[in-house]
């Protein structure tokens, strides 16, 4: 280790720094810890199972777009935390730290946007009339408004960085941090939106009378559908309130706040998502409706006695 009086001549942080952890304490990171080892395999090896079963139901089941929502962000999340696992082993890893925050931040919109086509699917078979907005506006509003999230948050962690490599790791760039708080602000409020207009159906639809339908399937597949929101929701919370004072906070430093909040949520969410996978409640139908086009499936209700 370098005595003090040199260490302000080291480079910590960005494309040109020179610091390892011979040279430099781990507190000069901008995390001001080494990731867990042990935690980031774990979320890339379950993430990796996830998107095999992903793979395997979508394919068997013929649910093209909620498998590749899934799958890519099972492959986005699968490449954040192989970076987490390199700054393991140099916590100055400026690439490493950029991939990272990029890919585990943008991450959980790839699983909105099927959890907004899937519902979308169930009010067109379940009962259209019980809904004010016609389902195709839930593809274009709330798939649009997914695609400017991940815009704001991939490009906000992005200039933030970069931002910060060339000012110094102390004054990280207000700009990018805003752009990234608000891809989550906004995500937070159009999953809020969608939820109060999809309970609204729900409201609607049983005031039709027309339960039959609903049977232990379809319990099964809104609940952890509805589980699987609260997590994501958990999870952007908890990184608005995170990133609120940008990448020099007091929260960036908890690592288990991290682990607990963003890993384990998220990670939970795919696994719900799977239990409330669409094709253990439809079957796929061969022709396509005219309100989804090819943006998303159109199923049919199995049989749910």
């Amino acid at each position: 280790m370098l005595p003090p009086a040199l260490l302000k001549w080291m480079a910590p942080f960005g494309p040109k720094a020179n610091c390892t952890l011979d040279l430099c304490p781990v507190e000069m990171t901008v995390y001001g810890y080494r990731p867990s080892l042990a935690a980031n395999i774990t979320f890339l090896c379950l993430y990796l199972l996830s998107a095999a079963i992903h793979i395997y139901l979508g394919v068997r089941r013929k649910t093209w777009f909620f498998m590749g929502c899934m799958v890519v962000g099972a492959c986005n999340a699968v490449t954040g935390y192989a970076a987490r696992i390199a700054l393991y082993h140099n916590p100055f890893n400026f690439t490493a730290f950029i991939i990272q925050i990029i890919c585990i931040t943008s991450g959980p919109v790839y699983y909105s946007a099927a959890i907004y086509v899937t519902l979308a699917d169930a009010i067109r078979y379940f009962s259209r009339s019980a809904s004010h907005l016609p389902p195709y506006l839930f593809y274009w509003i709330f798939i649009t408004c997914d695609v400017v999230c991940l815009l704001f948050q991939a490009a906000g962690g992005a200039l933030s960085t970069v931002s910060a490599a060339a000012i110094g790791s102390s004054a990280m760039s207000k700009v990018g941090v805003d752009m990234a708080l608000a891809g989550l602000s906004m995500q937070v409020a159009v999953m809020v939106i969608f939820c109060g207009l999809f309970a609204d159906y729900l409201i609607r639809y049983f005031r039709e009378g027309a339960t039959d339908r609903f049977g232990r399937r379809a319990q099964l597949f809104f609940g952890f559908m509805a589980l699987a929101v609260l997590l994501i929701l958990t999870r952007c919370a908890y990184r608005l309130v995170e990133l609120r004072n940008g990448y020099m906070g007091a929260l960036i430093r908890e690592e288990g706040l991290f682990i607990g909040l963003e890993g384990v949520m998220v990670i939970s969410a795919v696994f719900c998502l799977m239990i409330a996978h669409p094709g253990f409640l439809f079957k796929n139908d061969d022709k396509r409706s005219s309100v989804g086009g090819s943006v998303a499936e159109s199923y049919v209700l199995r049989d749910l006695a």
